[in-house]
């Protein structure tokens, strides 16, 4: 699969649930309208489009929400999925989680091929986190992350920067993580959804502000380590961990782009931060022959744009895109 711009796209986000748990304030607002079960594809339809996907050269699939294991029966889809392990037609099978439920599913998972899992973690003060998510547990994840490294799964903690809240922690992230050996990724707050009352102007804290913060404390080795995704990654000298930057509004970081994002619902986006989009839900429900859902693909994929145009509206306090993030998938 190759886009207008030369780019082999190889990487296949995919959004099993837009239901979550948590109410993470950046992510959701807190009375939340999800969709109906109707219009959400099965999970056999999940394996037949992510199967398409890997039959046309897709090497990487992460499954995100919403909350991936909070969906019913889950474990089914990771099992079908990690056959594609097995033949050597996948290289890697991954997923996004808030951890709440890890510390039931971590072995499972492994056993399914899944070898690392990113974790959201923004505090690690129990009552901000249960504050940030507005339900979580902080122990609980806790619990999850001892699994997850019982299990033999790597572990990358995912925290997104938000002035006022946890900017003053992020030090004691660098260090928590350098001792349990986790790798760290920094987000930017990304401007999707509407999420109530809270404002992201007020969120958005600069990870150009951030970097600079913590290199009074750490010495940040510049690194040519990649995942795939779009962090931009240093490692830190006095810990040995792996410290990355996600920077969707500083810096820009879709020259590289290698990915496209599927919806619960069946909707192909070929751009985090554009509107065009894909059915997919339609030729997978219309035949049982593969040629229309890999026709669709490769349309679509013809599409992809070279990049974002995401913004925080100063002037009118509105997200760039209107879909929440875990419509999307996180």
């Amino acid at each position: 699969m190759i886009d207008p711009f030369g780019r082999t796209i190889s990487y296949l986000r995919v959004s099993v649930t837009d239901r979550c748990d948590f109410r993470c304030v950046y992510c959701m607002a807190e009375e939340m309208s999800f969709l109906p079960k109707a219009e959400l594809l099965t999970l056999e339809e999940l394996d037949r489009v992510c199967s398409a996907f890997v039959r046309l050269g897709a090497r990487k699939l992460r499954l995100t929400g919403g909350e991936p294991l909070v969906r019913r029966n889950i474990m089914t889809l990771f099992r079908a999925l990690g056959r594609h392990i097995k033949t050597g037609a996948l290289d890697e099978l991954t997923l996004t989680t808030n951890g709440s439920q890890l510390a039931r599913y971590a072995d499972e998972l492994r056993d399914c091929g899944v070898r690392r899992v990113n974790v959201s973690v923004d505090t690690l003060d129990p009552a901000k986190f249960t504050a940030i998510t507005r339900r979580g547990k902080l122990d609980q994840v806790l619990d999850g992350l001892a699994a997850a490294k019982a299990a033999g799964l790597a572990v990358k903690i995912n925290t997104v920067a938000l002035r006022g809240v946890n900017d003053e922690e992020l030090d004691d992230l660098v260090a928590w993580c350098g001792d349990e050996g986790f790798d760290l990724v920094i987000i930017e707050v990304m401007p999707m959804g509407d999420i109530g009352g809270e404002n992201r102007l007020d969120q958005y804290l600069p990870l150009s502000l951030v970097r600079a913060r913590l290199q009074r404390r750490w010495t940040l080795d510049e690194s040519d380590y990649r995942t795939g995704g779009p962090a931009r990654y240093v490692t830190v000298r006095e810990t040995g961990g792996r410290l990355g930057f996600i920077t969707p509004l500083t810096h820009n970081f879709c020259e590289s782009c290698n990915r496209v994002r599927l919806t619960c619902t069946g909707t192909l986006y070929m751009c985090l931060g554009q509107e065009d989009a894909a059915d997919l839900r339609t030729p997978l429900r219309q035949s049982e022959s593969d040629e229309p859902v890999d026709a669709a693909i490769r349309e679509a994929i013809g599409r992809k744009p070279k990049g974002h145009d995401f913004i925080i509206d100063r002037r009118h306090n509105r997200p760039a895109v209107s879909r929440h993030m875990s419509v999307t998938g996180g």
